[in-house]
């Protein structure tokens, strides 16, 4: 794999020599990190703007809940990608891009996991880098990462030149094995020994990412994953409510990679060795964007 398709945003200047270099974290961002699809709450952030019509959102959410439903199908993800990427064709990353931080804002700030985000900073307290490893096209997971202070990002990359998408991605989307090419790639280059990393996701389509590393852990896990963890002894931490957990059946994250397409379409057409103990789920360290003024952790209205 290429240095283009791993490539990584540095966020607020980390250290050139981290405490613990052989040892890292890599989390995956949707029902991981962030409650729901990331990529869905970039649509309702376009929607908001004006850049998506009534229509365009119901279509969108009805597609959403069909793969979450039905799960992924390769002939269903080869025909989005390739309508997705015929509309993005000749558009500007750079509104990507500031879309995306206006979105990180108004809306994903608030669907953080608390408990989620403090396992990436028990990992930085300890020396460790911290990445996200991400469906979600690059421009949005780089936001992701600035914003949660976090090492970098490795996404889905759609192939630009000159500030302007193509048409064409670089490689395959970053889904399945592919994060885990990516990864022991990213490994490679880092000099990180991936028996002392960690890997933490919802899905069972990442168990190739999580038995890549000495340290995997299912969050909030559906139901395959919940089951292979149990039978592989790995750690299971579960923060949503019981009546989300109820739903934990439900395929995600292919539907994570085929919604990331179909939101970068509707756009461009608008416009050291022993894991550390995990925290308790509201106590966040340093997610000052997380609490209130009083120190109350904010909830999510739905």
């Amino acid at each position: 794999m290429s240095d283009a398709e791993i490539r990584m945003v540095e966020s607020h200047s980390p250290p050139a020599r981290p405490g613990d270099p052989t040892a890292a974290a890599f989390f995956d961002v949707d029902n991981t990190i962030v409650r729901g699809a990331s990529i869905f709450h970039l649509a309702k952030g376009l929607y908001h703007r004006g850049f998506l019509t009534p229509r365009d959102i119901c279509r969108f959410a009805l597609q959403q809940g069909r793969f979450l439903a039905l799960g992924e199908h390769p002939h269903a993800l080869a025909e989005v990608q390739t309508r997705a990427l015929a509309f993005i064709a000749g558009r500007s990353v750079a509104e990507m891009r500031t879309i995306g931080e206006e979105v990180f804002e108004d809306i994903l700030a608030n669907k953080i996991w608390p408990g989620t985000l403090a396992l990436a900073r028990m990992h930085e307290d300890a020396g460790q880098r911290v990445w996200l490893v991400t469906a979600t096209p690059i421009e949005i997971a780089e936001v992701i990462a600035q914003r949660l202070a976090l090492t970098g990002a490795l996404g889905t990359i759609p192939e630009h030149v000159d500030g302007r998408y193509t048409g064409q991605l670089v490689g395959a989307p970053m889904h399945g094995e592919a994060k885990a090419d990516a990864v022991a790639a990213l490994a490679q280059r880092e000099g990180l020994s991936l028996r002392r990393c960690a890997a933490y996701s919802d899905s069972a389509n990442d168990i190739p990412l999580l038995s890549l590393v000495g340290h995997p852990v299912a969050i909030n896990p559906d139901g395959r994953l919940r089951a292979h963890a149990r039978a592989n002894g790995w750690q299971v931490h579960d923060y949503r409510t019981t009546r989300r957990a109820a739903k934990i059946g439900l395929p995600a994250a292919g539907a994570g990679v085929l919604a990331g397409f179909a939101a970068g379409a509707l756009l461009a057409n608008k416009r050291q060795d022993k894991l550390p103990e995990p925290p308790s789920a509201g106590c966040p360290r340093r997610a000052s964007e997380l609490t209130g003024t009083n120190g109350q952790k904010k909830t999510d209205r739905r």
